[in-house]
């Protein structure tokens, strides 16, 4: 009994090893293909528990989800003759993974070819385009362009290309003093053109002003002497008429005037007495 239990036990465990080395798993997140003595043999996309022949087969598991290949920034030349330091990145998938295994390999030989993919259509396209038009208006149209593009050769290597975008776009150390010279060039030939325009207005604001300002002194002169006159013809008036009815105060009256405005203070007076004006004084 103890021979045949061992052997049982023997037995069991074979059995258990056998099914451990045939049995592999695919999770969610992954796709898998079997290799048997080295060459690829079928393709497992569906999650689950599978079967393979011991020894024989074996499994190379690949990721189902969207992966993202950030690339080295790389010197393009648009259609102007700029130079553009590109740094991009690309949002990819593994669609086909019998087609990617026997055409890549594996993740970083696919990188290598997208690489290449994208760079090209890049170089392409952006060379397509004046620098200014990148930078500023035709950036997703392009962008769209290169992923359709990148799409199409991706799908010999088992690879769907999602999207690419680019993070950033400068120029090349070499060229940014000089753009920035032209720039600020620029910017202070705008600042003169302001400031004699300003000038400008200025000089035809102060012309206006200054001959508004002629033009109310006199009209503001010509009202004064209007009612300047017309004040001195009522006082000649009033003066008639005050002469007319009492001729000796008016007199009077006229001669005191007459000393206030001929007098100052401490002043000595010498005068016969036939002088008439100071007949008053007297």
């Amino acid at each position: 009994m103890k021979i045949k239990g061992k052997i049982w036990i023997i037995v069991a465990f074979l059995i258990v090893l056998a099914m451990s080395l045939s049995l592999f798993t695919v999770e969610q997140t992954e796709q898998a293909i079997v290799i048997q003595l080295g060459k690829p043999f079928g393709g497992v996309n569906e999650p689950g528990l599978h079967m393979k022949i011991p020894f024989i087969q074996e499994v190379v598991s690949f990721e189902k989800r969207i992966l993202v290949y950030d690339a080295s920034p790389t010197e393009i030349l648009t259609r102007d003759k700029k130079n553009l330091v590109v740094d991009n990145y690309t949002k990819w998938k593994i669609t086909d993974p019998l087609r990617f295994y026997t055409t890549v390999k594996n993740e970083r030989g696919a990188q290598a070819r997208l690489d290449d993919i994208v760079y090209a259509q890049l170089r392409v396209e952006l060379g397509q385009h004046n620098l200014s038009s990148i930078v500023s208006k035709t950036r997703s149209e392009i962008m769209e362009t290169v992923t359709r593009k990148s799409a199409e050769r991706g799908k010999d290597y088992g690879i769907e290309v999602v999207d690419v975008r680019i993070k950033r776009a400068d120029l090349p150390e070499q060229n940014e003093k000089h753009v920035f010279d032209r720039m600020r060039a620029e910017r202070e030939r705008q600042a003169k053109q302001y400031r004699s325009e300003g000038e400008e207005e200025s000089k035809k604001i102060t012309a206006k002003a200054d001959m508004e300002r002629t033009v109310i002194l006199a009209k503001a002169y010509k009202e004064s002497e209007v009612l300047k006159g017309e004040g001195d013809a009522e006082a000649v008036k009033i003066y008639a008429k005050a002469y007319q009815e009492d001729i000796k105060f008016y007199e009077f009256i006229r001669s005191l005037e007459a000393y206030k405005k001929s007098l100052k203070e401490d002043t000595m007076l010498i005068f016969t007495p036939d002088v008439k004006f100071f007949k008053y004084i007297r």
